[in-house]
């Protein structure tokens, strides 16, 4: 093999890994698709966005989506929608949907939108088409003390101009739970409620629950009433139960202070039994001093002593006669 046959060669493999290069790095395919769509769009745009790392593939197809459906945007928007972190392809299809319902979205607005976070494809349908959003069961008290449960179909539209800042879902649930619960509690009784469960939308559609969300109420319709415990006995079964423990948690302290009390009143009796029994000791003592003094003589002595046992006979004569009596003072 000559050298020049080799030289060719190498020559034909620079040049087709030049070409499989530029090929990969230059999207060729798209530029052509774009131009096929009447998009006219730069090859070297096409390298420009290679080089600050955006995919032209990310940014041309919405594009030549929106020129085919006569929406004016630029590449510069896409593109810069992109690199803030945007889905190029959904904004640009939420700007056909609010185009063929004849919603006035610009791309901004959109844009603004979809880099908040919140679906604006979704809101545009929402927007053509309802929602309906249905609530668990919210109970409520009557004035008479009779629980009552109603369960609301919330049927919303989204609000374009509201939905950067605006409150969701569960913030439309939770007004709509209390205005349902403020409406049952004003209720004098809860056949009312039963008997006009619109009366709940009306009052609840009057207050104007959708300011500074994101949606517009259309209807609030009310799918379900049902009765639940009666609060106000059970109230008063607890009150009544509560103050019959007080009661006999009192009781019971007086019952312990008598206990005290009697106690104390036995142990005084000893105390003063006690004493009795001293205060007799010495009654011996006091004759014997007597007698050595001389105050009483020793006739006198005995004469006491058979007076006390004269005493003691007929006490004991009385309670063998009267065994009743004997019982009682024992």
């Amino acid at each position: 093999m000559t050298g020049g046959l080799i030289s060719l060669i190498l020559f034909v493999v620079v040049i087709f890994i030049a070409v499989m290069f530029i090929l990969s790095f230059v999207p060729v395919g798209l530029w052509i698709s774009a131009l096929a769509a009447g998009v006219k769009i730069g090859i070297f745009t096409l390298i420009g966005m290679r080089l600050r790392k955006v995919k032209p593939k990310r940014v041309v197809e919405p594009l030549i989506k929106a020129r085919k459906a006569g929406i004016d945007v630029t590449t510069n928007q896409l593109e810069s929608h992109y690199l803030a972190g945007g889905n190029v392809d959904r904004v640009i299809d939420a700007l056909i949907a609010a185009q063929r319902a004849d919603i006035n979205l610009t791309f901004e607005r959109c844009a603004a939108i979809d880099l908040a976070g919140r679906d604006v494809l979704e809101a545009v349908q929402m927007s053509v088409n309802p929602k309906v959003i249905e609530t668990p069961f919210i109970a409520g008290v009557a004035m008479n003390g009779i629980e009552v449960k109603a369960k609301a179909r919330i049927t919303v539209r989204a609000n374009i101009d509201r939905l950067v800042g605006g409150a969701g879902e569960e913030t439309i649930v939770a007004r709509v739970g209390e205005g349902i619960v403020s409406t049952i509690g004003s209720s004098k009784h809860h056949t009312v409620v039963l008997e006009n469960p619109d009366l709940i939308s009306k009052t609840v559609l009057e207050k104007g629950l959708d300011s500074g969300t994101a949606f517009e109420i259309l209807s609030i319709d009310i799918a379900d009433v049902d009765i639940g415990k009666n609060i106000g006995a059970d109230l008063q079964t607890e009150q009544a139960v509560a103050d019959k423990n007080i009661a006999q948690a009192k009781a019971e302290e007086r019952r312990a202070m008598a206990v005290a009390e009697e106690q104390e009143m036995k142990a005084r009796v000893q105390e003063m039994h006690a004493k009795v029994v001293e205060s007799e000791s010495r009654v011996p003592l006091a004759f014997a001093k007597a007698l050595e003094e001389g105050r009483i003589t020793v006739s006198e002595y005995y004469e006491l002593k058979n007076i006390e046992a004269d005493t003691k006979m007929r006490d004991s004569i009385n309670k063998m006669t009267d065994p009743t009596k004997y019982n009682e003072e024992e």
